[in-house]
């Protein structure tokens, strides 16, 4: 943490809205998505969202022929998220611990906001356990939709999809899934893509 605090203090906005963040002017990452303004540097959501989780779900070593010989290097997935907010990363180096802080950072760039409510009509708790509405998301051959589930059901869903909910702050769920789910990136991809589609529908409740 002392780490994290130093490296904020001597953070050098080089964005208009980095040196807003930074002067105090925006106080909430919502003010950031409700005013559409698009984050361009990590120690953005540091600053904002200190107490993110983060999770490695994919590391992969890639060989690439080039005229030196053979090239290798760690390409990793990372999820991070709060109750609320979730985001996906992707990143290679030649060295994991390189790798890892680089997706960490891509990462954060892709954090999106998650409506979450409680659309099951076996429940209507009014609470933010689930989601409000069926949603569906989609990566290459993956496919997923996410049905809104009464409390005490739990995530009912495959490990990879189980790990960017439980980051994005959802409880309760059932899902539907087809095509390639073998395929962890694009399997985390659709889940973040349906997720993400939580705000791309008019919603009577909605707080914005």
């Amino acid at each position: 943490m002392a780490q994290e605090e130093i490296s904020l203090d001597s953070w050098k906005p080089q964005t208009k809205l980095g040196r807003l963040v930074k002067e105090g002017y925006i106080t909430s990452i919502d003010e950031i998505f409700q005013n559409v303004y698009t984050i361009k540097e990590p120690e953005i959501v540091d600053f904002l969202l200190p107490n993110l989780q983060e999770e490695v779900i994919d590391i992969n070593l890639v060989q690439k022929q080039t005229d030196a010989g053979e090239r290798s290097q760690f390409k990793t997935t990372i999820i991070i998220g709060a109750p609320g907010y979730i985001g996906i990363g992707e990143g290679k180096n030649q060295e994991i611990g390189p790798a890892i802080r680089a997706t960490i950072s891509h990462a954060k760039l892709n954090l999106i906001p998650v409506r979450r409510g409680c659309g099951s009509w076996e429940c209507s708790c009014e609470e933010p356990h689930s989601v409000p509405f069926n949603v569906e998301g989609k990566s290459g051959s993956v496919r997923i939709e996410l049905i809104p589930a009464p409390q005490g059901v739990g995530l009912v869903a495959a490990k990879t999809p189980t790990t960017v909910l439980t980051l994005a702050g959802i409880k309760d769920i059932w899902t539907r899934t087809k095509g390639h789910t073998k395929a962890t990136l694009n399997f985390a991809k659709a889940t973040y893509n349906a997720l993400k589609n939580t705000y791309k529908t008019m919603y009577p409740k909605d707080d914005w």
